[in-house]
């Protein structure tokens, strides 16, 4: 073994985990999974505390039973949320550890650690359950490690994938770069493609997040095509279901509620998690749990029947985002060339029943091992960029996607999209906006991620202001908005004033951004409400329509060489009739489509005979 002050020239590859993590590295030349202080190849993603120590990974979950309240999990699905958050709020019901709301509605775990009271962020949580894997990796290596590339659901945004960045940071590991998981699981299946080209479809269902992508494999380009999943969907929920289940059994049966027992609860969910993964292999398993409540026993038969029928909704959901990225993609089923299975709940027979179903019987790929697939790609994508295996990743290149359009709230609330959904990343697009008001001397740049035309129905990412604008008549300024995406998928902003080269920006980055349940609930609403939506989007622009005919009339009246022209009595009823239209339009904000162009017609039918006399 080499010395540990001997630092490793290359960087290893890390799937951090709901509920299990994974890391890998390029040795030896070729990808090699490196096992944890245990000799698995996945490390619960689990940190506990006790009067003495803190332990990480399955040591920790290990002692969950006993130590409920200062053992925590799951910190991925509280990163880069607010506290405030529905998803957020519904969790902590379920969690025997304690969460607080700290600043800036950021959540923060509270446990007693060595008789003291601590609190937190989970991003500090992910960073321990990150030291633990970087540990692995200097021991099996005998080098120090300072870097890494780690992935995240396709569908984290902004602040989560930053907040993984910064967690990565905290256990001294230079991020080189995040991404997505169904991506890296890609390029662990596509590193050995070759030939034709491809369409995989990857079908990626861990503990705590669903994603599902599609991607084409070309001559060692890996494009994805679109992007679509839910980071609240996984084997915890199916758990959960099993959990409650027999909750209520023993409340019926035995009058007592186990859920204000955390230790009894957690005893209990251990077992619902492996009756889960025996039901993988089995028809039928015996439940079992001694002295879990009251000192009584509780066992049950659970079948493969009644745990399909407990989770029946909730493996309907899988395939929700299957229909949408092939509907995205504008790919036929029949074209689809490999569905690879990635994370261990691809492993239960009804999720894989449904795929072979909607697929036409066509075989599932379980090449790779669900559960070090990912890790395996990043290790990849780390070899990539630290030079590492040239001969053999050197032509492997990876384009990804941003999963919600982006844009800039206009006049009437309308979505101005300047970023649309499934754009390739990295990437800088431009759009060029104007002033809505003569004489404006600012702007402020409102910038949303969505998909419906009404910016009030999507999420507000940020604003920004461009200042000091020499006065102008409305529409002459030339505003020229960039928005850039580097390949973390982390947004930046910025305006420059064609004229005055005054410049402003933005990052997106913090807790602005969606709670990733919404992101799916938007792509579904924008179906659901499509024709509402375009009803809204119609009276916009009517609105928009006859307020840029009211300007245009008032700014021709205020010409020089116009108003020399015109008589006085005609100058006065046009002028009466733009004070109207622009009052009308004040008292009824919420007019039809009908109403602003009647009024359109109104003061066309005023403007148009005077105009029309002068040029006779």
């Amino acid at each position: 073994m080499a010395s540990s002050s001997e630092e490793y020239d290359g960087a290893i590859g890390i799937d951090l985990g709901t509920t299990y993590s994974c890391v890998a590295v390029w040795n030896h030349e070729r990808i090699e999974i490196i096992p944890n202080d245990a000799g698995g190849n996945t490390m619960a993603s689990w940190v506990a505390f006790t009067d003495t120590e803190r332990l990480i990974g399955d040591a920790a979950k290990n002692q969950g039973a006993k130590n409920p309240q200062q053992t925590v999990f799951d910190a991925k699905r509280l990163i880069g949320r607010n506290f405030s958050d529905p998803t957020v709020q519904k969790d902590v019901k379920l969690w025997p550890f304690k969460v607080v709301k700290g600043d800036n509605d950021k959540p923060y775990i509270q446990v007693l650690y060595k008789g003291e009271n601590k609190t937190f962020s989970p991003e500090e949580i992910s960073s321990m359950v990150l030291s633990k894997m970087k540990e692995a990796a200097e021991v099996y290596l005998g080098k120090k490690v300072k870097k890494a590339v780690i992935t995240v659901p396709a569908y984290f945004n902004d602040a989560q994938r930053q907040a993984t960045k910064n967690a990565g940071t905290i256990a001294g590991l230079e991020v080189l770069r995040i991404i997505n998981e169904p991506t890296a699981a890609a390029i662990a299946y596509g590193l050995d493609v070759k030939g034709k080209s491809k369409e995989v479809l990857i079908f990626d269902l861990g503990g705590g997040t669903f994603d599902v992508s599609l991607l084409s494999i070309e001559d060692g380009i890996f494009t994805v095509k679109a992007t679509a999943g839910d980071t609240h969907l996984g084997g915890e929920d199916f758990d959960q279901r099993l959990v409650e289940f027999f909750r209520k059994e023993i409340q019926t049966k035995q009058k007592v509620d186990i859920a204000e027992s955390p230790r009894a609860l957690r005893r209990l969910r251990a077992a619902c998690e492996r009756a889960k993964r025996a039901l993988s292999s089995q028809t039928q398993v015996l439940v079992e749990v001694e002295a879990l409540v009251n000192g009584n026993d509780f066992s049950f038969n659970l079948s493969r029947a009644k745990f399909e029928e407990l989770n029946q909704d909730l493996f309907a959901l899988c395939m929700k985002p299957v229909e949408k990225v092939l509907k995205d993609a504008k790919v036929d089923r029949t074209k689809v060339d490999d569905i690879v299975l990635v994370g261990g709940s691809t492993r239960i027979p009804k999720v894989q029943d449904l795929l072979l179903q909607y697929f036409k019987g066509k075989e599932l790929n379980k090449s790779i091992n669900p559960d070090e697939a990912v890790a395996y790609g990043a290790a990849v994508q780390a070899a990539i960029m630290t030079n590492k295996g040239a001969d053999k990743t050197k032509s492997l290149l990876l384009l990804d996607v941003v999963p919600l359009s982006l844009g800039i709230e206009c006049t009437g609330g309308v979505m101005s999209i300047v970023v649309p959904r499934n754009s390739t990343i990295p990437l800088s697009k431009k759009s060029t906006f104007t002033t809505e008001h003569d004489n404006q001397t600012e702007v402020e740049f409102p910038v949303y991620e969505g998909e419906r035309p009404m910016t009030k129905d999507n999420n507000l990412l940020g604003h920004f202001e461009l200042r000091g604008l020499p006065p102008a008549k409305r529409g002459v300024p030339q505003l020229v908005v960039t928005f850039d995406i580097d390949a973390d998928g982390i947004l930046r902003v910025s305006a420059v004033d064609k004229a005055t080269g005054k410049t402003a920006n933005i990052v997106i980055s913090g807790t602005s951004r969606l709670s990733k349940n919404d992101i799916d609930r938007m792509v579904r609403d924008a179906e659901k409400y499509k024709e509402d939506d375009l009803k809204h989007k119609q009276r916009a622009e009517a609105k928009n329509q006859l307020e840029d005919y009211a300007y245009t009339v008032k700014s021709t009246l205020s010409d020089a060489r116009f108003s020399q022209k015109i008589r006085a009595d005609d100058q006065a009823t046009i002028e009466g009739a733009i004070k109207d239209t622009f009052e009308w339009m004040e008292a009824n904000p919420e007019a039809t489509v009908e109403n602003f162009q009647e009024k359109h017609r109104a003061l066309e039918s005023v403007w148009n005979p005077i105009i029309t006399k002068l040029y006779l």
